[in-house]
């Protein structure tokens, strides 16, 4: 597994974050399996719930209250991550998996065939929704300010990636 760190800057529309987005190339190997269980079984372990199975939206949006996990358990996509202003464009691909942190914009821009999405959030309140052009700037910006690091990496656990990368 190879991971690299992002960073992208508040471009005045979407607010991004300073702590990096993390890209987990080859968590799980193509054909290795059920890997949409798989997901959910790796990120349930290291305490982070609240799943989903899909897509991932076709517009740009974050979440200003949560941190979120995506293991794409199946098919490849091309996503803007960070905006429009200031962000880049990744192809991930089944196996992969993406931990995106609050505030950072993130939108599908295609898809192939049998794109399955596995989501996850760590613990906290119900994760709400922001699109590009939201209002009350200063307040959003705050709440993810105020959002807790979580106690363990999704995909590493207490010793992941993140620990790092995030905590320094």
């Amino acid at each position: 597994m190879q991971v690299a760190a992002l960073v992208f800057a508040d471009d005045g529309d979407i607010p991004n974050n300073t702590l990096p987005l993390l890209v987990y190339s080859g968590v799980f190997d193509a054909g290795a399996g059920d890997m949409a269980a798989a997901f959910e079984a790796l990120f349930s372990a290291n305490g982070w719930g609240d799943g989903w199975r899909n897509g991932i939206y076709p517009f740009h949006h974050y979440h200003s209250n949560a941190h979120e996990v995506l293991g794409i358990a199946a098919g490849t996509a091309t996503v803007r991550m960070g905006g429009e202003a200031g962000g880049t464009t990744l192809t991930v691909r089944a196996g992969d998996a993406l931990l995106i942190p609050a505030g950072v914009g993130h939108k599908r821009l295609s898809d192939g065939s049998g794109l399955l999405v596995i989501g996850a959030y760590p613990p906290g309140p119900a994760v709400d929704l922001k699109r590009q052009g939201e209002r009350d700037g200063p307040a959003i910006r705050a709440r993810i300010a105020a959002v807790p690091l979580p106690a363990a990496d999704p995909i590493g656990g207490r010793r992941g990636p993140m620990m790092e990368a995030w905590r320094g």
